[in-house]
């Protein structure tokens, strides 16, 4: 893509009323645009990264033979009621019709997927099933402060499976809970994200939640050096503050940020619409059910929250929204601009994502300013001194160094 063509454009001075550092930062690069408190917009560049973000989610669901289907936003209220979660869940939007009839914007899809399974499901041969969906969740979040961290509208990947027995749901549970570690080792949080413990609530004596170490989080956990895993802020004095593993009790308080949950359900929602299976000595039971969570704006905010340095936001790789950013200088000279175009064209021969700084109306000093801004992981600098020498200057955006290479040298590299 030709920056000269790109719809946004940067500030140098963070918003003011953004506190949490992703905000600031990803309003600054023009990754996203706050619509309101907790409400924000996806400029294409932070489009880019979220469409990373789903792929990855995407093909790890994939791996473990889920089917992808997208369910509706608006819910009626009769599901809600038969949960009795229409009056319990204090964050619910609901929207009146009229006098008679209410809808709610779904905040989770238990009360749409379990009808539509019970449609699908008879017997235990229909049985397990996984299937799981992007889509738009609405929770009336009062302390929408955080950036992309806690929205009132949000994107998550939500899976659901449903289970002839106790054994094929705990079998699964750990393929999810694998299937989780891959997503946030890829999107470059692998080494500061932890399984934590979690209460179950009505559902289980524990569910897990996925938690990123970061100062600017808004949850506790206290994690076990022995295990690598956490125990949540509301379950920690249940467990008399020790490992539920290994029964260490020194374990070390941190401020973390929770990106992903899963949560073994049983049959409450099965119970409540009657989602029910013949089993093979031809007895009527209850499906076994579990749900499996990830919000991708959190995701991305995580990651701007622990990657990062004064000048901007570093983008792991594989999550970048371009790999190569190319910065010409000097536009009047003829030689500059074919070198940086043709590095371009073969870029894109190769479908290496560039983005080109075409730009004839930005000094030197404030291009390098928004790469950095950008966190794209390699900046080619192409000027008349790299020209003369036939070759272009290499920067990794986390690192310092910079070198001279060729055209040959320097494709090797980036298609590495």
């Amino acid at each position: 893509m030709l920056q000269s063509k790109l719809l946004v454009k940067t500030s140098k001075t963070p918003p003011k009323d953004e506190i949490s550092l992703n905000a600031k930062l990803l309003i600054r690069a023009g990754f996203v645009d706050k619509l309101m408190a907790g409400v924000y917009s996806l400029t294409p560049l932070g489009f880019r990264v979220f469409k990373k973000i789903e792929n990855i989610i995407r093909q790890e669901m994939n791996k473990i033979h889920g089917q992808e289907l997208l369910l509706p936003s608006l819910h009626p209220q009769k599901n809600w009621e038969k949960t009795g979660r229409w009056k319990q869940m204090d964050d619910l939007f609901k929207i009146p019709l009229n006098e008679r009839k209410n809808f709610a914007l779904g905040p989770t899809h238990e009360e749409v997927i379990t009808p539509l399974a019970q449609k699908f499901i008879s017997s235990y041969k229909d049985l397990p099933q996984y299937v799981y969906q992007f889509q738009n969740k609405f929770r009336l979040e009062k302390r929408a402060k955080s950036g992309l961290l806690r929205c009132l509208e949000f994107v998550m990947k939500d899976l659901y499976s449903f289970h002839a027995t106790q054994k094929s749901l705990d079998q699964f549970y750990e393929q999810v809970k694998k299937a989780y570690q891959n997503i946030f080792t890829r999107c470059g949080l692998g080494d500061i994200t932890y399984l934590t413990y979690a209460s179950g609530g009505t559902f289980s004596k524990y569910s897990h939640e996925f938690q990123t170490l970061t100062q600017s989080g808004e949850d506790h956990i206290y994690l076990c050096p022995e295990c690598q895993i956490a125990i949540n802020q509301e379950i920690i004095k249940e467990q008399k503050k020790s490992c539920p593993q290994c029964q260490n009790s020194q374990l070390e308080k941190k401020k973390a940020v929770e990106v992903g949950n899963i949560f073994k359900l049983g049959t409450r929602f099965s119970q409540a619409f009657g989602l029910r299976f013949s089993a093979k000595d031809g007895r009527i039971k209850p499906v076994i059910m579990g749900c499996y969570g990830i919000g991708l704006q959190r995701v991305m905010g995580a990651v701007v929250e622990t990657q990062n340095d004064s000048r901007g936001i570093i983008w792991p790789e594989e999550i970048a929204p371009f790999k190569v950013h190319i910065i010409q200088l000097e536009d009047k000279d003829q030689n500059v601009k074919e070198q940086a175009r043709t590095l371009y064209d073969l870029t894109k021969k190769e479908k290496i994502p560039t983005l080109l700084d075409d730009r004839k109306d930005k000094k030197p000093g404030e291009k390098f300013a928004d790469a950095d801004l950008f966190g794209i992981p390699l900046r080619v600098v192409v000027s008349q001194n790299t020209s003369r020498q036939k070759k272009y200057e290499l920067k990794h955006r986390n690192k310092e160094k910079k070198i001279l290479l060729s055209q040959q040298q320097l494709l090797k590299i980036i298609k590495r």
